[in-house]
């Protein structure tokens, strides 16, 4: 009888441990998720208690839910490291409109059109967009695969999700990072429109291994196209269409197709260059749902496609290259205000 009440009373203890540590993981958990949510470690405006509407320095994947909320932007670019040279402050300059750029390095059309959801969230009637359109948007998965990790979740407007990526053991460091740094008297910060200049790093591997990338660069794709990009169905342009859509009529939206160096085209007759020619012209047809666009072609064979001397890859330019082409961008900007704005005949 004394071991029985015995058993029973180390059961009964093991079971009151139990629900103990049961309800200070519990705890623990509410208590991490409240802070998380309150501290709001990438400004994405859930929580505005501690804000201080900017962030930390960090990468564009999670500094643009606070640039992408900025008020202080009414126009954006979008797109990956093949639109990133576009200076923001020039397209500001040209056109009055104060830009911010929202490109981020290595995306793809899934990444690129959450980011345009979430500047159209805060912005629902922005004076312009720019879009950089390259070949990853001629992908056939309709599932719009992305290659690299991204945050969906921090863009979502599903609250769930975006609570769900709070659970994450790189947010809880930077939980713990946004709370000194809010502290610091002497606090850096990103910068607020977004602008991320490559050319330096490239500078450096050329001085480092010259011969790399020269050869990189002059080495000519193939005549075969892609399989994962040669369609015949586009699936990315059918998205792009129906956000374009979605848009206010006198939004002048701006695609650009970004320069690419003679030796990553597809050779004239090719089946590359045909399917090519076929995603640009889905794209186009996208563009053509919204009533106030227009294609900016710097993929189109000119001049500066030839001349190595503006480009460090086959994909990735120079500013000598970049500046024209933003002062093109903003021409073309400028351009579609003016019809808009014109007086109708009577």
């Amino acid at each position: 009888m004394r071991s029985s009440a015995s058993d029973r009373s180390r059961v009964g203890d093991w079971a009151g441990f139990a629900r103990l540590f049961l309800c200070v993981a519990v705890g623990l958990f509410a208590g991490f998720l409240a802070l998380a949510y309150l501290i709001d470690p990438y400004d994405s405006g859930r929580s505005t208690l501690f804000s201080v509407g900017a962030v930390r320095p960090q990468g564009p994947r999670t500094a643009a839910a606070s640039r992408g909320r900025d008020p202080a932007f009414t126009g954006a670019i979008f797109g990956n490291s093949r639109i990133q040279l576009i200076d923001p402050t020039r397209l500001s300059a040209a056109t009055g409109i104060p830009f911010v750029q929202l490109s981020v390095t290595a995306t793809r059309p899934a990444e690129q059109l959450a980011l345009m959801g979430w500047f159209l969230r805060h912005h629902p009637k922005p004076e312009a967009l720019v879009l950089g359109i390259d070949d990853f948007w001629c992908v056939s998965d309709p599932a719009l695969p992305n290659d690299k990790p991204f945050p969906f979740w921090l863009y979502s407007p599903d609250i769930l999700s975006y609570l769900r990526g709070l659970l994450r053991w790189p947010v809880a460091q930077e939980v713990v990072g946004r709370i000194g740094w809010l502290r610091s008297g002497n606090r850096k910060v990103a910068r607020a429109d977004g602008f991320w200049d490559y050319e330096p790093e490239y500078i450096r591997l050329g001085e480092r291994d010259a011969a790399f990338l020269t050869r990189v660069r002059e080495t000519p794709v193939p005549d075969d196209p892609d399989p994962a990009t040669s369609g015949p169905g586009f699936p990315a342009a059918d998205r792009l269409a129906a956000f374009l859509a979605a848009l206010p009529a006198e939004v002048p939206v701006v695609i650009v197709f970004p320069p690419v160096y003679v030796a990553g085209t597809g050779r004239p007759g090719t089946e590359r260059a045909k399917a090519e020619d076929a995603c640009r012209a889905a794209m186009i047809g996208a563009l053509a749902r919204h009533p106030l666009g227009r294609v900016v072609d710097a993929r189109r064979d000119r001049p500066a496609s030839h001349d190595p001397t503006l480009f460090f890859d086959h994909t990735h330019y120079r500013h000598n290259l970049a500046r024209p082409l933003a002062d093109e961008i903003a021409a073309t900007l400028n351009g579609l205000r003016e019809r808009r704005d014109r007086p109708s005949a009577p």
